[in-house]
């Protein structure tokens, strides 16, 4: 092995001799008890080297070097070991009674100096060094101890610069590296030795235990956080006491202060308003100004708007143009197409007229073929049956018999005469009975759909009466059940201010008529917009809409919501507006309060262009018998007719639904018509069950009449078959049997030519059936192509006419705009040579205001109020100077209570937080506490087995947590040859022996850099002395990494055996 010694100090014994590098099997040995054997040198941590000047009883001494691994420290009895381990834990921070040497620092100065100073080097190499580029790869720790006893420290860099001098560095490079000076297991000193070593009581034992592990330290840091946590709470207790005392003291500063605060703020309220007084003209003119100003950006902008506004009214008015003529040309070439398709579609008729009557034709031949090939056959069987008769018969007197069937012939024939008689009455009547049932039929359907219609009309009037009830109590109900509910939701919002302007409607609640008799002819016009409402803005309609859906259920239709910019003036439409000397447009005959109301209408529906003519002929003949009046482009009647100077539509309201004003007459009115009606649905009713009477009884004659004609049909063909049985039977005497046997191969022979004949009926039947077929297929392509260009060309008219209106509408809008653009210009140059007078107004009411407040403020309150305030204010404050008293005193105690008592709430609630984490954080401590304890117990048991071992020693540890005691007991002899034995009882070397073991496994379960042992084989006879100096080197040599210093006055055991 490498050489582990390094020089003593003492210079009577400083012969360094080389430890025999015989160690059988210690590498194996130490992996025993130790794991796997590290070979790596300390690299952090451990001590180079220490210099002592003016320390205890020595002048210098030092530098001392050291080696990586094991140190001896050999000298004699006073020679300076033990102020070499004492200096090393004075030097790295220990305290005084650390060392056993003393209870003050200032007892280590050397007697006649003034201080004393430690110089330790620590190194630090590797990935674990502590700021290797600050400190480089040592770090010297120089202490400075005076006379008084304080101590200042150098922390010093491997080349000699300081990099600091605060003990907290030093305490931070000591964690780093895990070193604990007051650890006896790092430092075990001469005095804890030796009591350690005569100790026999389990409780020192269970403290040194404790101690070594810094077990105690935690324990003793848990039961001071336990303690300082119970003061914590009597200090909140105390401080809760303490809060509610000064919160009643705050509470009566607060309320003489608030009394003597409120007159500094009048009397900085006074000045205020005097500077706001010099300022209050000019900024009433400024704000005239800025108005002007925001006018006129309004204006431009409003300008630009419509220019804009005009430009998209252009393209609209095209678009629409273009959509005039392209349904237009639509209409044309539909109209071109079914021209065109009528000759065809009218010859494809005639052709399927005659195909059809060919084939019917020839169906006819074919069933007389058919007929007529049956009657032959039947003749054929009779004859050949007839013959086969008279082969056998041999008997010729059959002549009375013969007698007898003629007769019976001639009866059966007048029998089938009088049955096709009353079969043809029959016939006459069954027709009679289908016609009536048909007819009774059609009637009933007519009357239903009459029924249907009439209830649908009493339904609509129930509701209108409904409505017209409700609206007595409530005129906004008319306009729909939930409109006064939407409404005050509308005014809440408002109040809310969820609108930029309240939404004004619905707008039928904002008219009044100048004429009554004209009601129904409005409503016609407007239609759905008496029912709208109006909003400034997309944002307000937004708002709106969401109002609705609360009291509109999905599914059924809303009121319409315009959205325009509102307006308080009335557009001037008298450029554009309809003018006739006799009836007034939809415009001059409301009366309109609200201009945005009014400025909807002739947005939406342009009423200063319809007139209201309450004749229907004298608004024809206004309207389309000559040039109707400029700017009309319609007209409504009184009956709600309306008139286009090309068109006319009727009206289907007979009465007005929202604007009448006399309520009690339409509510008479609808109760009559709901009376009329009820009564129509029962008549119609009555009749409708006559008609069902009368089609069951029909349909029942005529059930009997088919039966009866059925009957009729079979008793004339029994009594036909009879007949020609009877001819075909003739008598054995009369008739030869090779007559019958020509007539019968002649009937063969017809038999044959019809057949051929039917055959070929058939064939030309089947060719004339395919082109019937192909002619109706083609009739009926041509006729559905008619149709469908029909129904193509009804919506095409009305989108025309509705394009018709929409070309008026947008030529309207664009004239709009042009006159609005014009009237906006003129005001936007009235309001520029305005804004030129105001400001030269302003720089002289400015100059004024100068001279009596040069400082400019903001004024929000005129002039004429605030000389009000200021006089009330002065009075305020005389009066209140006269009731109270000193100000100043008042303000400084009600800050300090107020602060006395904040700063106190914070603290008890701070405490409080404080308590309940201490809490959670202690009871998990605590357990990690245990837990961590326990495994350093059974780590040390186990070491402790291991090391005995090597004498083949066994032991027992037994940890007694709960009385703090530990009891060690060892077994010196083999196997079970000896008991276990209290170490009491053992001799001085195995007690010796047995707590080296003790030692070197508290060693395996504490970390620290290096261990240092004064004068550990004190009380060993030179074989336990061997013994345990070879399990010390064993560890070593396991802990290659770990720095072993050993202080002993016994030099022999260092030769070499």
């Amino acid at each position: 092995m490498a050489k582990r010694k390094e020089e003593n100090f003492v210079s009577h014994v400083n012969a360094k001799r080389p430890r025999q590098e015989e160690v059988e099997d210690f590498d194996r040995d130490g992996d025993e008890f130790n794991g796997t054997s590290t070979l790596t040198a300390a690299e952090v941590g451990i001590i180079e080297s220490i210099q002592l000047k003016n320390f205890m009883c020595h002048s210098m001494l030092g530098p001392f070097k050291f080696g990586s691994n094991v140190n001896f420290v050999v000298g004699n009895n006073g020679s300076g070991k033990s102020a070499v381990l004492t200096a090393l834990i004075v030097g790295l921070g220990g305290k005084a009674v650390a060392t056993n040497r003393g209870s003050s620092l200032k007892g280590f100065v050397k007697d006649g100096q003034n201080s004393a100073d430690i110089s330790i080097t620590l190194r630090n190499r590797g990935d674990d060094a502590y700021r290797a580029n600050v400190y480089g790869d040592s770090i010297i720790v120089q202490q400075h101890i005076s006379m008084d006893g304080s101590r200042s420290y150098k922390l010093k860099s491997a080349t000699g610069s300081v990099v600091s001098t605060k003990k907290e560095e030093l305490i931070a490079i000591l964690d780093h590296f895990n070193i604990q000076v007051d650890n006896p297991v790092s430092v075990l000193t001469q005095e804890m030795s030796k009591q350690f070593l005569q100790s026999k009581n389990e409780g020192d034992k269970y403290k040194f235990f404790m101690k070594a592990t810094q077990l105690e330290q935690m324990k003793e840091d848990y039961s001071y956080i336990m303690e300082t946590k119970e003061r914590t709470k009597e200090q909140i207790n105390q401080g809760e006491e303490r809060l509610t005392e000064l919160k009643r003291q705050c509470l009566e500063k607060e309320e003489r202060f608030q009394s003597i605060a409120g007159l500094s703020t009048m009397k900085t309220k006074l000045e205020h308003l005097k500077h706001e007084m010099a300022w209050a003209v000019v900024n009433e003119i400024e704000k005239q100004l800025n108005a002007i100003r925001d006018n006129i950006e309004i204006g431009e902008e409003r300008a630009a708007r419509l220019d804009r506004k005009m430009e998209e009214q252009q393209v609209r008015l095209n678009e629409a143009e273009k959509k005039y003529k392209d349904i237009q040309d639509k209409l044309e070439k539909i109209s071109q197409e079914t021209n065109a398709r009528a000759p065809e579609c009218l010859a494809l008729k005639a052709d399927v007229t005659a195909k059809k009557r060919a084939y019917n034709e020839a169906e006819v031949l074919y069933n007389r073929s058919l007929n007529e090939y049956k009657a032959l056959k039947k003749d054929d069987e009779q004859l050949c049956k007839r013959i086969e008769e008279l082969k056998k018969s041999t008997d010729q007197s059959l002549e009375p018999e013969r007698i007898e069937r003629q007769k019976k012939i001639s009866w059966l024939k007048e029998k089938v005469k009088a049955l096709q008689d009353q079969e043809s009455s029959v016939n006459q009547e069954i027709e009679q009975f289908q016609q009536a049932i048909e007819k009774d039929r059609e009637e009933h359907s007519r009357i239903k759909r009459e029924e249907l219609d009439v209830k649908h009309i009493l339904t609509f009037n129930q509701k209108q009466l409904k409505e017209l009830k409700d609206s007595k109590t409530d005129q906004l109900k008319r306009f729909g059940p939930n409109v006064p509910a939407l409404l005050e939701a509308i005014d809440d919002a408002d109040r809310r201010g969820l609108f930029t302007y309240k939404p004004v409607g619905p707008l039928g609640a904002c008219i009044h008529l100048r004429d009554p008799e004209l009601a129904l002819a409005i409503e016609c016009c407007l239609k759905g917009l008496l029912q709208a409402y109006c909003c400034h803005n997309h944002a307000d309609e937004r708002v709106l809409q969401a109002l609705m859906k609360r009291f509109y259920s999905p599914g059924t239709s809303r009121p319409q919501i315009i959205v325009s910019e509102f307006h308080n003036e009335i557009y001037d439409v008298r450029r554009r507006s309809a003018h006739h000397p006799e009836f007034p447009t939809v415009l001059t005959a409301l009366e309109i309060d609200n201009a945005v109301v009014a400025n909807s209408l002739i947005d939406m529906r342009s009423i200063e262009t319809v007139l209201l003519i309450k004749n229907n002929s004298v608004a024809r003949a206004v309207m389309q018998s000559q040039k109707p009046p400029k700017n009309c482009r319609e007209a409504f009647t009184a009956d709600g007719d309306q008139v286009f100077p090309g068109r006319y539509y009727s009206s289907e309201n007979k009465r007005p639904k929202f604007l009448s004003r006399d309520v009690d007459s339409e509510i008479s009115h609808l109760e009559n018509d709901i009376e009329n009606k009820k009564a129509q649905i029962l008549n119609l009713q009555q009749h409708l069950s006559a008609l069902e009477k009368d089609i069951k009884r029909n349909e029942e004659l005529l059930k009997r009449c088919q039966l009866h004609y059925k009957d009729l049909k079979l008793k004339i063909r029994k009594s036909i078959s009879e007949i020609r049985e009877l001819e075909n039977i003739e008598e054995h005497q009369s008739v030869d049997i090779a007559t019958l046997e020509d007539e019968a191969q002649e009937n063969k022979s017809k038999m044959k030519l019809v057949e051929k004949n039917m055959e070929q009926q058939e064939e030309k039947m089947e060719i004339l059936k395919s082109v019937k077929i192909e002619a109706e297929n083609k009739y009926d392509a041509i006729k559905l192509k008619i149709n469908q260009l029909s129904e193509l060309a009804d919506p095409l008219k009305d989108e025309l006419n509705l394009a018709d209106s929409e070309v008026d509408n947008q030529k309207r809008g664009k004239q709009h705009y042009e006159d609005k653009q014009k009237e906006r210009l003129d005001t936007l140059n009235k309001k520029k040579r305005e804004l030129d007078l105001k400001e030269k107004e302003l720089e002289e009411k400015m100059s004024q205001a100068r001279q009596i407040c040069p400082e400019r403020i903001e004024v929000q309150k005129s002039a004429s109020i605030l000389d009000k305030e200021i006089n009330r204010l002065r009075q305020k404050i005389q009066a209140e100077h006269a009731s109270h008293g000193d100000r100043e005193e008042i303000m400084r105690q009600y800050q300090e209570a107020r602060e006395t008592y904040l700063d106190l709430e914070n603290k008890v609630r701070t405490l409080k937080r404080f308590i309940k984490l201490l809490e959670e954080i202690m009871t998990h401590r605590y357990r990690t506490y245990q837990q961590f304890r326990r495994c350093l117990t059974l780590r040390c048991k186990l070491y402790f087995d291991n090391l005995l071992s090597q004498r083949a020693y066994c032991g027992k540890m037994n940890f007694d947590h709960k009385n703090e005691t530990l009891s060690i007991s060892v077994q010196p002899g083999e196997g079970n040859k000896a008991a276990f034995n209290d170490m009491r009882a053992l001799s001085g070397g195995e007690r010796s022996f047995s707590t080296v073991c003790f030692v070197l496994s508290l060693w395996s379960i504490a970390e620290s850099p290096f261990r240092c042992l004064d004068e550990f084989d004190v009380y060993m006879d030179m074989v336990n002395r061997r013994i345990a100096m070879d399990m010390i080197l064993k560890m070593a040599d396991s802990q290659r990494f770990r720095q072993f210093i050993l202080l002993t006055p016994q030099t022999h055991f260092l030769q070499v055996n």
